[in-house]
């Protein structure tokens, strides 16, 4: 029993469970924005009052299509905020954070590791090294 309180109350498992109901909370946001504002706005310039509305038959099968044009403009919006709000900002971050560990490091020419920029002597191999300034690409 003491093993599963430990597995249960591990924080990237009740991360993990926080993150899947906003998840939950913020789909269901979209759907909702999706079905009441934009499909409305889409399908008056076209015409049609609502997508959910469009369907076809064939041989007495009803092909409702209009729910999967609400469903996948659903899915394009919450990719397009996940992409702006999330993945964006995130990898201009991680460039700037990289930019400056490239600036600080550079890399050993005997064995290729990482070393601190001004180090005269390799960590790993030992080797001796010209100082930065004389090293044509001081930076990876």
């Amino acid at each position: 029993m003491k093993g599963f309180r430990k597995f249960i109350t591990r924080g990237n498992l009740i991360d993990l469970a926080v993150a899947v109901v906003i998840g939950t909370a913020f789909t269901a946001l979209v759907t909702a924005l999706v079905a009441d504002l934009i499909t409305p706005l889409i399908a008056a310039a076209g015409g049609k009052p609502n997508f959910g509305s469009l369907s076809f038959t064939v041989n007495h099968s009803k092909f409702a299509y209009g729910a999967f044009i609400n469903a996948v403009l659903t899915f394009l919006i919450i990719a397009a905020v996940v992409y702006f709000l999330i993945v964006a900002p995130v990898t201009r971050v991680t460039e700037y954070a990289n930019r400056h560990k490239s600036a600080a490091t550079r890399t050993c020419p005997e064995c290729l590791s990482e070393i601190p920029a001004g180090a005269r002597r390799c960590m790993y191999c030992t080797a001796a090294l010209p100082p930065a300034s004389e090293v044509p690409s001081a930076t990876v």
